[in-house]
């Protein structure tokens, strides 16, 4: 509990330029992630909610703090995992829930929500949060406006962490919100993607021109940081592939594929059991099937001798 709450109490709100803010939740490995908000002349569009009803509250008390109690409108999620849409049902009633068209089916089917299973420790607990998914759904793009500020939400065109990524990108202010596209300094997870999508994303996202870049999980980023950042993706991800290609002629399974990889160029990014989780999913898509999650958790705890530790 101690290592929770010194968690909860980092977390912070940061004001990227005047009314654009985000939301950073150290150590950003599992479960916490980054959220943000853009306010304007008629109120605030969040950019995902957390993990957990106190983390969530900490989050919007912190904002109407900072934009005067400005009225929440909207909010957008930036795929289905409950670090970023559990706490959509803390949002005002009135306030439009928006994401890409695959996240709603998704977040009306998360178990999760009712129980996590055991494969973190401690187990987390959500708090008073309930299935909240959005009802403004779109395919490849969408704009909205908050006040004079245009925000254009955009889908790469392909899975990448998920099937459902959507970026918040603000033309005007060069701010770059990119959902679990981005894990900086952390290893990043395509369990529910795709490898090669998630390579390919990275010249999308660099294409952007970004000033300011919110990752979803870790420390911000900027025009003199992305660079490294989208190159170290590059590196992992190729690595992953290349492991997963050498597994599959050994005829060894993702996990002993994973017991034999090296990851010593990785060894300072945390959750490194997510290298099992990632060669599931680039199996199963040279096999042209869907990824068994129960065995392919079973497996990264296996790898990890454990349960993943977490801070909610």
């Amino acid at each position: 509990m101690g290592n929770q709450h010194r968690g909860l109490d980092a977390a912070a709100l940061h004001e990227i330029v005047p009314g654009v803010h985000a939301w950073v939740q150290p150590d950003g490995t599992w479960w916490v992630n980054n959220a943000g908000a853009v306010t304007g002349d008629d109120g605030t569009i969040v950019i995902d909610t957390c993990a957990t009803e106190e983390r969530t509250r900490r989050f919007l008390d912190a904002l109407a703090a900072a934009t005067g109690g400005a009225p929440v409108r909207a909010a957008v999620n930036t795929h289905q995992h409950g670090d970023h849409t559990h706490g959509n049902s803390l949002l005002p009633e009135q306030a439009v829930i928006v994401g890409h068209e695959s996240v709603r089916e998704s977040v009306l089917t998360d178990f999760v929500i009712d129980g996590c299973p055991p494969f973190w420790a401690p187990v987390p607990d959500w708090g008073g949060v309930t299935r909240r998914p959005p009802w403004l759904v779109f395919g490849s793009e969408l704009t909205v406006h908050s006040g004079g500020r245009r925000i254009d939400l955009l889908h790469p065109g392909h899975p990448a962490h998920t099937a459902g990524d959507v970026v918040a990108w603000l033309p005007e202010e060069r701010v770059l919100f990119t959902g679990d596209l981005l894990f900086h300094g952390i290893t990043p997870l395509v369990l529910m993607g795709s490898v090669d999508g998630a390579l390919r994303s990275l010249d999308w996202l660099a294409g952007f021109g970004a000033d300011h870049v919110v990752p979803g999980h870790g420390p911000l980023a900027d025009a003199a940081t992305l660079p490294g950042i989208l190159a170290e993706h590059e590196r992992y991800y190729r690595f992953v592939a290349e492991v997963a290609a050498d597994g599959m002629r050994r005829e060894l399974s993702p996990l002993d594929a994973a017991r034999r990889a090296d990851l010593r160029a990785f060894s300072g990014w945390p959750d490194a059991e997510r290298l099992v989780l990632n060669l599931h999913r680039a199996y199963a898509d040279a096999a042209g099937t869907g990824v068994d999650l129960p065995a392919a958790f079973g497996d990264a705890m296996s790898w990890n001798r454990g349960p993943f530790p977490t801070a909610v």
